[in-house]
C-alpha cells in the first residue's frame, strides 16, 4: 500500500512506563546458558534494563493513568476527541475492547468512535493510517493514538532470545488536522507466509490455553518455554529486516525525492541495538540520525517504539523545532513499512513513571 495523507500532524506524545526495571546482569543466572556466554549478548544486542509492568497490569491500566494525567495537565479537553484507537497484542479482554472501556472511564459522548487494532512491531504505523483516515470524517476533532502492550506477561523468563529485549509501556499520541501541514509519504507491506517467526502459539481459539499448553518445556535451543509464550524466530527476523527493509526506504525516498542527507532523523521501530546498527551500514544512514537506545533503556516495547523513540531521544527538539522525519517499523505479521513526514513543534512531549 502506498498513499499520501494531507492536513494532519502529531501534536503531543505522551509515553507511559512502569516503575518496575528489571537488569540484565541480575537476570541472567534464569538462563541455561553459562553466565560468560549470556554476558557476550550485553554488548552485541545493546541489553541492559528494562521495564517491567507488575503481573495484573494491563494495557488499559496504563492507557486510563496516561489519559488522565492528559486530561489533568489540559493536554487535551473531553470535548476535543473524536476517536479513540488502541493498538495492541494485549487486550484486557475478548469483549469488551479496551478503547470502548476508556471511553465509558472518562465518561466521553457516544459519538466518539472506539477502534482496538491487534498489531505488534507496525502498531503506530497502523495507528497513524487510521487516525489520518479517521479525520477526514471527524476534521474538528482530535483523535487519540494508544500503542501498548506487557508482553513480559507472555514471555518466559527462562527464554534467553526474548525475554531481556521485551519491554512494558504505553504511549498516548495525539493526532488533528493542521492545513497548514505539509505532505505525509506512507508505505505499508505485510507477508503472512511468514507470520511463524513471530507466535503466541496457544491462547487462542484455534489452540485455546489447557493445563498442556502452560507445560514449560526446553525448545532444543536451551530456551525453556510454554505454547501459551511468546517466541521470535531471531535468526528469521534479522535476514527478514535486513532483506526487506532496505528496499523499501529507497523506494521511499526516490517517491518523495529526499535523500538520506535531506532527512533528519530515522525513528525506527527498536528490536535490538545490533540490528539497527546493520540496518544502517546496510542503508549509509549516519548513526547520529537513527537513535539505537530504546531496548538498552527501556526494552522493546513493541508498537509503543517509534513514540517512545522520539520522546526519549528527542524531546526539547521536537517541542520547540520541525524536522524532516523518516519512520519505518517491521516486525509480527509479518509487516514492514514507513512513513515519510514533517515531525515537531509538539504541543507537549514527555515520559512519565506510573505504578503499574
Amino acid at each position: 500500500m502506498q498513499t499520501i495523507f494531507r492536513e494532519k500532524r502529531i501534536s503531543s506524545i505522551l509515553g507511559v512506563l512502569p516503575e518496575k526495571v528489571g537488569l540484565f546482569d541480575e537476570e541472567a543466572g534464569n538462563y541455561s546458558f553459562p553466565i560468560k556466554q549470556t554476558m557476550r549478548l550485553k554488548k552485541i544486542m545493546g541489553f541492559e534494563k528494562h521495564r517491567l509492568s507488575k503481573p495484573d497490569t494491563t494495557v488499559f491500566d496504563f492507557a486510563s493513568h496516561g489519559l488522565r494525567y492528559m486530561l489533568q495537565k489540559g493536554w487535551i479537553e473531553k470535548e476535543e476527541i473524536g476517536a479513540i484507537l488502541v493498538v495492541t497484542l494485549c487486550p484486557d479482554y475478548f469483549v469488551p475492547h479496551i478503547s470502548t472501556m476508556l471511553q465509558g472511564e472518562l465518561g466521553l459522548e457516544s459519538d466518539v468512535l472506539c477502534l482496538d487494532i491487534a498489531q505488534g512491531c507496525c502498531g503506530f504505523l497502523i495507528g497513524l493510517m487510521e487516525a489520518y483516515m479517521l479525520l477526514e470524517h471527524r476534521k474538528d476533532k482530535k483523535v487519540i493514538l494508544i500503542n501498548g502492550d506487557v508482553l513480559s506477561h507472555k514471555i518466559s523468563k527462562m527464554d534467553r532470545n526474548d525475554f531481556p529485549l521485551i519491554g512494558d509501556a504505553a504511549t498516548i499520541t495525539v493526532i488533528t488536522q493542521d492545513k497548514e501541514a505539509g505532505e505525509i509519504y506512507y508505505e505499508m507491506h505485510m507477508d503472512g507466509s511468514r507470520g511463524e517467526a513471530l507466535k503466541i502459539p496457544a491462547g487462542g481459539f484455534r489452540m485455546p490455553s489447557t493445563a498442556e499448553t502452560a507445560v514449560m518445556k526446553e525448545q532444543g535451543d536451551g530456551n525453556i518455554r510454554s505454547l501459551d509464550q511468546m517466541h521470535m524466530d531471531g535468526s528469521g527476523v534479522f535476514s527478514f529486516v535486513q532483506t526487506e527493509v532496505p528496499p523499501l526506504l529507497a523506494h521511499m525516498l526516490q517517491e518523495t525525492k529526499e535523500s538520506v542527507d535531506s532527512i533528519d532523523y530515522f525513528l525506527f521501530h527498536q528490536p535490538n541495538r545490533f540490528m539497527l546498527q546493520k540496518l544502517a551500514e546496510k542503508v549509509n544512514i549516519p548513526t547520529e540520525k537513527l537513535p539505537m537506545n530504546l531496548v538498552e533503556t527501556y526494552g522493546n516495547p513493541s508498537g509503543a517504539s517509534i513514540p517512545l523513540t522520539a520522546a526519549l531521544n528527542l524531546r526539547e527538539k521536537l517541542l520547540s523545532n520541525r524536522y524532516r522525519c523518516c519512520f519505518s517499523a517491521f516486525g509480527s505479521g509479518l509487516a514492514w513499512g514507513g512513513m515519510i513526514l514533517d515531525f515537531g513543534r509538539l504541543d507537549n512531549c514527555e515520559i512519565i513513571e506510573s505504578g503499574l
